[in-house]
C-alpha cells in the first residue's frame, strides 16, 4: 500500500532544506543575495570579497587605476575589488551619455561631474539610486561632512528630497579663486616687459612674444597664448571674459545675478560681445592659437613641456601642473597674471563659495551590492584615506609634520609632502573620487620655498584676492523641478555646446 505524505510534512521538509541552504541556494555572484556589510566605520567593509564595476573618468596623471598603489591598499583595507572601465578625458561626457542610454550600466559612476539636472532626470528614471537610506545607515563620514558644511547637503539634495550623488570637497585657498592665467617670466625679462595688468597691456605683451623671438632660437615658433577644452579652468574665455563682463563659470555655467537681483545669463550681453571681439583680435593676429578650441589638456601640456627651448608664453590654467611637468624646472618660471582691467574698468576675480565638485560618485540600478558601494565611497571622506587617495603613501609621498614646522598659511603645520605633486605617478588617485580636503587641511601643509602649494597660495593671495567678487553675488549650483529638469536636460547641453561652438567660431572669424 502506497504511503501518503501529508502536505504539512512537505512544507516542513522544504523549509528545512531552504534554511540549511541545500535547496534553492541563492548565488551572491548574480546579486540574488544581499551580502553582509559590516557597520559604518568598521573594516573591512565585507568579510567575503565583493567586486564592483566602476566607470571612471580618466586622469592623465594616473598611470593605471588597476595597479595603482592606493587601489591595492584600499582593496586590502575594504575587501572590495574594483573592475575598472577608464574613459579617456576627451569625449568622456559623450561616452557616459551613450552608456546611460544603452541600459548597460556599471555599478558605480565615478568622477564625471554629473550635473544636478542630470542627477534628477536619471534618478527619476530609476537609473541613479537615491543614497538617503545608505547615508542614514552607513554614512559615518558623510554625516560628518554635512555637519561641517551644511550648505553641501542643501546643494546636493534634489527638489524631491533625494540625494543621488556624493561630491568631492576641495576647499583650498587657491581653488576658491581658481581662474588664473600664467606667463613665462624669462620672456618678460628678456624683452624688458612688465607684468600686464590691463587687456591692452596683455595684447602688447603677446605681440612682443610673437614677433621678437624671446626663446632666442631664430625661429618663429613661439606660442603667445593657448588654452584647452578640458582641464580645470583651462578654457581661455573663463579668464579673459571677466575683463568685459563678470562671467560666473565657476559655479553655475555662466549664470549671473542681474541688476534686479534675478538670475540671468552673460552670453547675450554687450560685455560678452566686446569680449568676443577681443578674443577675435588675438586670434586674427596669431596671438591666440587655434588649437585652444580643439585640444585637450594633454595636448596643451605638450606645448608647455616642449623639448629644448620653451615655446609657450601664456596659458590659461588653474594649476601649473596641467600645462608643465612639476618634476621639471620650467613650470617654476611661470607666474600668474592678475585679473586684467578691461576697457570699462572691470577687474574681478570670481570666487567659488561652493568649493565642491558635484556628481562625483553615483550608484546605478545595476549595482548588485549598493550598500558596499556606498560604504566604499563614504570612507574616502576620512582624513587618513583622503591623504592616501590624493597624495599617496605615508612616509613615502607625504608625512605628518614635526614640531616647529609651519604650514603655508604661517600657522603650525600638520603634514608635509615628500615628493612633488602634479607629475604622472601610480601611487595615488590624484583628484579622483570622494574625499574632503578642507581649507584647514590644505593650508596646514608644511610650506617650502618653491613648493607648488606655497606658490599657488602666495600667487592667489597677492594677485587675485584683492579683486575677489562678493560671494553673495555668485549664483550657487542649482537643482530644478522635475518638469524643469526634463526640459533642461536637453536645453542645457544644447545651449552650452552652442555657446562653446560660437565662441570658437567668432574667434576664428
Amino acid at each position: 500500500m502506497r504511503k501518503i505524505i501529508s502536505p504539512l510534512f512537505l512544507i516542513v521538509v522544504i523549509t528545512s532544506l531552504l534554511l540549511s541552504g541545500c535547496f534553492g541556494k541563492k548565488d551572491k555572484a548574480n546579486g540574488d543575495e544581499k551580502v553582509a556589510v559590516n557597520p559604518a566605520g568598521v573594516f573591512p567593509i565585507v568579510d567575503e570579497k565583493v567586486t564592483l564595476k566602476v566607470l571612471v573618468h580618466g586622469n592623465a596623471l594616473i598611470e593605471n587605476f588597476e595597479t595603482n598603489e592606493f587601489t591595492k591598499w584600499y582593496e586590502e583595507k575594504t575587501n572590495v575589488h574594483i573592475e575598472w572601465e577608464v574613459v579617456p578625458q576627451k569625449g568622456a561626457k559623450e561616452k557616459l551619455n551613450l552608456i546611460l542610454t544603452s541600459g548597460d550600466y556599471p555599478d558605480v559612476i565615478l568622477n564625471f561631474g554629473v550635473s544636478p539636472t542630470e542627477q534628477l532626470v536619471y534618478g527619476q528614471q530609476g537609473i541613479f539610486l537615491p543614497l538617503n537610506k545608505y547615508i542614514d545607515e552607513y554614512g559615518k563620514e558623510t554625516k560628518e561632512l554635512f555637519r561641517k558644511y551644511p550648505k553641501v547637503k542643501d546643494v546636493i539634495t534634489a527638489p524631491n528630497g533625494n540625494i543621488y550623488a556624493l561630491p568631492r570637497i576641495n576647499e583650498n585657498y587657491h581653488g576658491l579663486m581658481g581662474q588664473k592665467m600664467w606667463i613665462y617670466t624669462p620672456w618678460l625679462e628678456k624683452l624688458n616687459l612688465k607684468m600686464p595688468t590691463t587687456t591692452d597691456e596683455f595684447y602688447e605683451v603677446l605681440k612682443a612674444f610673437k614677433t621678437k623671438d624671446p626663446n632666442g632660437n631664430g625661429k618663429a615658433d613661439e606660442i603667445p597664448l593657448a588654452g584647452a577644452t578640458t582641464g580645470w579652468n583651462m578654457n581661455i574665455e573663463n579668464f579673459l571674459m571677466n575683463s568685459f563682463i563678470f562671467t560666473n563659470k565657476t559655479t553655475s555655467n555662466r549664470m549671473i545675478f542681474n541688476e534686479e537681483g534675478e538670475i540671468d545669463v552673460v552670453f547675450n550681453k554687450d560685455g560678452w560681445r566686446e569680449g568676443l571681439k577681443y578674443l577675435n583680435k588675438l586670434y586674427s593676429e596669431g596671438l591666440l592659437v587655434g588649437e585652444t578650441f580643439t585640444q585637450d589638456k594633454d595636448q596643451l601640456k605638450q606645448m608647455g613641456d616642449h623639448p629644448g627651448v620653451p615655446i609657450l608664453g601664456t596659458v590659461a590654467a588653474g594649476i601649473p601642473q596641467d600645462f608643465a611637468d612639476i618634476g621639471g624646472d620650467r613650470w617654476s618660471d611661470y607666474e600668474t597674471v592678475p585679473p586684467l582691467k578691461g576697457p570699462n574698468g572691470l577687474q574681478v576675480t570670481p570666487f567659488d563659495s561652493y568649493p565642491m565638485a558635484n556628481g562625483v560618485f553615483i550608484i546605478t540600478s545595476a549595482a548588485k551590492y549598493p550598500e558596499v558601494a556606498f560604504r566604499w565611497a563614504d570612507a574616502m571622506f576620512s582624513e587618513e584615506i583622503t591623504l592616501r587617495a590624493v597624495h599617496g603613501r605615508p612616509d613615502i609621498e607625504w608625512r605628518w609634520a614635526e614640531d616647529g614646522e609651519l604650514g603655508i598659511n604661517g600657522e603650525p603645520g600638520k603634514w608635509k609632502k615628500l615628493i612633488s605633486f602634479g607629475s604622472v605617478q601610480n601611487s595615488h588617485w590624484y583628484q579622483t573620487g570622494t574625499h574632503i580636503q578642507d581649507e584647514a587641511l590644505r593650508s596646514s601643509l608644511v610650506g617650502e620655498e618653491g613648493n607648488i602649494e606655497s606658490v599657488l597660495y602666495n600667487e592667489t593671495k597677492e594677485k587675485y584676492a584683492p579683486y575677489q567678487q562678493d560671494p553673495e553675488k555668485m549664483v550657487p549650483p542649482l537643482f530644478f523641478t522635475e518638469e524643469q529638469a526634463n526640459e533642461l536636460a536637453t536645453l542645457q547641453k544644447s545651449i552650452n555646446d552652442y555657446v562653446g561652438e560660437m565662441v570658437a567660431r567668432f574667434c576664428n572669424w
